[in-house]
């Protein structure tokens, strides 16, 4: 009896309940991407793309910071080479990003779990590793946290390029802060004691000095390389438990 209600608790939630969950946690997530959606919307139009273009940039990068590097750097004739390299930098991150969520995604189909990453961005990608460290991350939390994620970009980049205009300078309204503040606050929600201090410290480090010296994006995939490798060489100095549990064992022999 008691192994029967241990197995019904440890069931996962219907899968129309996770898709809801996952919907339901974006929505605060969402406020943000209204707002950064809105102004690239209109940005994009500003550089000569039409609402169609902007629709299709949206659907097929579903990348804001790739988005905004690229609008940045849109010309007439468009450098191609030189948006590709931009973005590309810029993209560096979802390689870290990948092998960290690789854990969270193991026991999924490789067909689905290659599927699902195109639909990793940031939020999304930190959301799901607290989701998993929490014990409760499925497949279908991830569908419906990154998929209402999505819809949300597609609409919101076709409304600001509806609006066109309007928006003509982000920073003039704060607009350009909107993102930083949602990143702090997903940041804070991944913060799990002090052994965490050295990995975020040598990548913000990391980051404020590649910004500083090197021109160009480089410094969103030194931070993130920086934090990932001071981790792992952390991680790789602390007893593993086997070696605690061998020790533990040969000092019980000793005494018997």
């Amino acid at each position: 009896m008691a192994d029967a209600e241990t197995s019904s608790q440890a069931s996962p939630a219907p899968l129309r309940a996770q898709v809801l969950a996952g919907a339901g946690q974006a929505m605060p997530v969402v406020a943000g991407v209204v707002v950064f959606g809105t102004v690239w919307g209109a940005l994009a139009v500003q550089a000569g793309l039409s609402p169609l273009e902007v629709v299709l940039m949206s659907g097929l990068v579903f990348s804001g910071a790739a988005q905004f590097v690229a609008i940045e750097l849109w010309s007439s004739p468009v450098a191609v080479g030189t948006i590709a390299f931009a973005t590309l930098l810029v993209g560096l991150r979802h390689v870290l990003m990948s092998a960290s969520i690789e854990p969270v995604m193991r026991g999924i189909p490789p067909r689905r779990a290659y599927g699902a990453l195109f639909f990793m961005v940031d939020e999304a990608w930190a959301m799901s590793l607290r989701r998993s460290g929490q014990g409760r991350f499925t497949i279908g939390y991830y569908a419906g946290l990154s998929g209402t994620l999505y819809l949300s970009w597609l609409a919101t980049t076709f409304a600001g390029a509806l609006l066109g205009g309007l928006v003509a300078d982000p920073a003039r309204y704060g607009f350009d802060v909107v993102f930083t503040a949602i990143f702090v606050v997903l940041i804070v929600g991944l913060w799990q004691g002090k052994r965490d201090l050295p990995s975020w410290a040598a990548s913000a480090l990391a980051a404020v000095a590649c910004h500083h010296w090197l021109p160009g994006n480089w410094y969103i995939f030194v931070g993130g390389a920086a934090g990932m490798l001071t981790a792992i060489l952390l991680w790789s100095e602390e007893p593993k438990p086997s070696e605690n549990a061998s020790g533990g064992e040969g000092s019980s022999d000793h005494a018997d």
